[in-house]
């Protein structure tokens, strides 16, 4: 996802003189043809994430649309207080990369873990939410992130994850989209950032009829498509690489009730959540040993109603 990332921005930034890149002392091997080909909008400010955001937010004041990029945890929980007034108080146009979202860093221990990020950032006002779920959705979000004035908030994965979509599957993403992977009837599964893979192969694998939604966009989520996908199905599983309190499951809840609340829709389905339960992994593992611990796993009689 990451090279997706910088191939794009790079891609962007020969069109748009606007677009600065800052890092924080790291992204060797993915950042350096950005760096040779705009030296003067690429700037390593060393392993000093706060001060990045600030410098980011005083770029943006000069009309420069801002990336940050760094690992998961650190452009982000480190950073909040200059993320809710540097950048997000004032609307600003920055654009906060985590790489490793979730447990992609597990081998480093739980400081590298982010799972908490997404629950964090969406309380934020002003602030969009995107977790693309493979290297055909991060290129989409890329674009959409370059062309958005305003916050966003950009998780990806750390690097070999697998292509889920087909090739020009997805070139384009307006804000909040739904991306229909599997259409069929009774179950759906809403998935978002990089358990979609994992999500197809496990209802391919086991045959069975169930939808498939990848969501891009945590915050916010178009309610007018999920209004259509939650009127044509019984069951909801949703499933994501994060704490169950404030995730990706309580945003689809909370934008459920108001449909409800709001008389748009007429009943609710029945909603199963996986996500990490309220705990912290005080281990070093692959993401896919973290992912069983934490039971982020599908059950074949979960698609029984």
């Amino acid at each position: 996802m990451r090279t997706a990332f910088i191939n794009q921005l790079i891609i962007e930034a020969q069109t748009n003189e606007k677009i600065f890149l800052l890092v924080g002392d790291l992204g060797y091997n993915v950042v350096e043809q950005f760096a040779e080909l705009y030296p003067e909008r690429f700037l390593n400010v060393g392993i000093a994430e706060q001060n990045m955001a600030g410098i980011a937010a005083g770029l943006a004041l000069e009309g420069f649309c801002v990336y940050i990029y760094s690992i998961g945890n650190f452009p982000t929980l480190r950073c909040m207080e200059q993320i809710r007034y540097d950048i997000c108080y004032h609307k600003l146009n920055v654009k906060i990369v985590a790489v490793g979202g979730g447990y992609a860093y597990g081998s480093l221990g739980a400081s590298h873990h982010a799972t908490e990020d997404i629950g964090m950032l969406r309380t934020i006002p002003n602030l969009v939410i995107c977790t693309p779920a493979d290297p055909v959705e991060t290129k989409a979000i890329t674009l959409f992130s370059a062309h958005h004035f305003g916050p966003c908030y950009i998780r990806i994965g750390k690097a070999g994850e697998p292509t889920v979509h087909k090739d020009n599957f997805l070139t384009e993403l307006s804000i909040g989209d739904i991306i229909q992977v599997k259409k069929d009837d009774g179950v759906a599964v809403f998935s978002t950032g990089g358990m979609l893979k994992y999500v197809v192969d496990f209802i391919e694998q086991n045959n069975i009829h169930s939808s498939i939604y990848s969501f891009p966009f945590v915050k916010p989520i178009n309610k007018d498509i999920l209004l259509e996908i939650l009127n044509s199905h019984k069951k909801i599983i949703t499933i994501e690489e994060h704490q169950a309190q404030s995730g990706f499951g309580s945003a689809i809840l909370e934008a459920m009730n108001d449909l409800l609340e709001n008389g748009k829709l007429s009943h609710a389905p029945f909603v199963k959540r996986i996500a990490i339960q309220d705990t912290f992994y005080s281990l070093a593992g692959s993401q896919e040993y973290l992912r069983k611990l934490a039971k982020l796993e599908l059950e074949v009689d979960l698609f029984k109603i």
